[in-house]
């Protein structure tokens, strides 16, 4: 089939991970090329679930999820895969070099291709200040990078992969202020055109979302953007003031 464009819909989805327990409860959303939504609650709400049925890990119980009209159920996994990057906080590499460990996003990519990916990522300025540049070796899931330096790398993998969906789950919830700059930076980049879906501990992340979903007991309880949920004085104000007392 011919590559999708990313517009997601969940239209009235429950789920549960057993039939006694629905963790997420007549879910609706839907989400565009080029719009950035944002998922916020306290942990076990649910989000991280949601975003693992945007992949498909899990069929729903109820309702329907669609990418640019298509039931999800009838997409091939391996095609819906392809249309997909994500970025996780725990960050896992391989023993090879930089250059082999980005190219797991696209094997075809060239050195070209790494390059234009690395500068949109923000992750070019420490891989060339590196001895030995993108050939640098990396061991042990990349212990010699640090925590930021590694996220970088997943953004980078992600931006040559090239997809019309991203996925940012905790993406920047563990590394240090400067290196969240450098990667909200290359994430501007990388989210044109693209529908993006994310979580995050740190609000400030997701002020520029074109919709933010406040999920409680796998409902959600709030929705709309930074400025209408501050008015509103909700659960999301509190979140978000209680976070910068």
């Amino acid at each position: 089939m011919s590559e999708l464009r990313g517009d997601v819909r969940f239209h009235d989805v429950v789920f549960g991970y057993n039939d006694e327990v629905q963790v997420l409860k007549k879910i609706n959303l839907f989400a565009k090329p080029g719009q950035k939504i944002a998922f916020v609650g306290k942990t076990g709400a649910g989000k991280t679930t949601i975003t693992n049925l945007i992949n498909r890990f899990y069929d729903i119980q109820e309702g329907s999820i669609t990418y640019d009209g298509i039931d999800i159920r009838l997409i091939k996994k391996d095609d819906l895969r392809r249309s997909l990057s994500m970025v996780l906080q725990d960050t896992h590499l391989f023993t090879g070099t930089i250059a082999e460990n980005i190219r797991y996003g696209n094997l075809h990519a060239t050195d070209e291709d790494l390059i234009a990916a690395s500068k949109l990522a923000n992750s070019y300025s420490f891989i060339s200040r590196l001895p030995e540049g993108f050939n640098t070796l990396l061991t042990n899931d990349g212990e010699n990078l640090s925590q930021g330096q590694r996220q970088l790398l997943s953004i980078t993998r992600a931006a040559v992969a090239n997809p019309p969906v991203l996925i940012l789950d905790e993406a920047t919830s563990s590394i240090d202020t400067r290196t969240e700059k450098l990667i909200e930076k290359g994430m501007d980049g990388l989210m044109e055109n693209r529908t993006v879906f994310v979580i995050a501990h740190r609000l400030s992340t997701v002020r520029n979302a074109q919709a933010i979903l406040v999920i409680d007991g796998g409902v959600i309880v709030e929705r709309g953007n930074h400025e209408e949920l501050m008015k509103d004085k909700g659960r999301y104000y509190n979140l978000y003031t209680g976070m910068f007392k």
